[in-house]
């Protein structure tokens, strides 16, 4: 007889937008997951967060140089 061991998963189940809060439902969802370099001031640290499209427009008309689109 075999038995298994339930190993739990990490499956998506909703995405929330870090910036608004909002949760995001049909629309894309900007994900960025950094670890930053041991030179920085976050030595190895890992950041996640996601944005709803809207909060991303917004922040990137913040930007002094404007993102390349193709």
């Amino acid at each position: 007889m075999r038995q298994y061991k339930k190993e739990e998963t990490k499956a998506v189940e909703k995405y929330i937008c870090n910036k608004c809060g909002k949760e995001i439902l049909e629309e894309d969802v900007f994900s960025v997951d950094k670890r930053w370099n041991y030179f920085s001031n976050k030595d190895n640290e890992v950041h996640h967060f996601d944005l709803c499209e809207k909060c991303y427009d917004e922040l990137i008309a913040t930007f002094q140089i404007p993102i390349e689109i193709e």
